[in-house]
């Protein structure tokens, strides 16, 4: 039983960890709100949208992803579109205190269906999900499956309002938006850069 909470967490904690569009969009909303409380609406979002592809992945859903190639060439279109279209959004971000202006009017559903697209448009969000979590499930079976989808829920939960603290925090100590300028240059090169990768991955398939 502990080797399986062990590889749940693990394997959550390798899968979320890089940088990506969805980690960086939960980052700067903690950084851009005026209180943290205002940052829940996109952290629940995304944590629950986490919880919904890898419920998917362990009842099955990499079956689909992995069998029907069509499906994984509209994904990765899709995707690669997205991932393009938010690269150039996060290049253009404002400093940090023209975006808490912004933030203000930023009403949670806007931040909900916002985090919805970052979390569900996502390639590699969901190739990652359901392709690497769902498959690491079949190994287990009844309660230890149960056990295995727990932990990494448990995981991607807690990363997110980690995320959110972490960036309400920078958001305090960098009050001119200089360093938050910064990753966002650097995030959305990383999103063109995913973009181009998949692009020749989807060429080769």
């Amino acid at each position: 039983m502990i080797g399986v909470i062990v590889h749940g967490f693990i394997l959550a904690l390798g899968l979320i960890l890089p940088l990506g569009v969805q980690n960086v969009f939960v980052f700067n909303q903690g950084a851009v709100q005026t209180r943290f409380a205002k940052a829940l609406p996109v952290i629940i979002t995304a944590s629950l949208c986490d919880t919904l592809l890898i419920s998917l992945a362990v009842l099955g859903g990499s079956v689909v992803v992995l069998e029907y190639e069509w499906f994984r060439t509209v994904l990765f279109v899709l995707g690669i579109c997205f991932l393009v279209y938010m690269g150039m959004v996060t290049w253009k971000s404002k400093s940090s205190g023209q975006a808490q202006e912004e933030a203000r009017s930023f009403t949670p559903k806007k931040q909900i269906v916002f985090a919805m697209s970052v979390s569900l448009l996502n390639p590699h969000a969901v190739l990652d999900t359901i392709g690497v979590i769902g498959t690491s499930s079949l190994q287990y079976s009844g309660t230890e499956k149960a056990i295995f989808a727990a932990v990494c829920i448990a995981v991607s939960w807690l990363w997110f309002l980690g995320l959110g603290i972490a960036g309400r925090a920078m958001g305090r100590m960098d009050p001119s938006g200089k360093l938050l300028s910064v990753l966002n240059r650097i995030s959305a090169l990383i999103m063109w850069g995913t973009a181009g990768y998949l692009g020749w991955s989807l060429t080769l398939s």
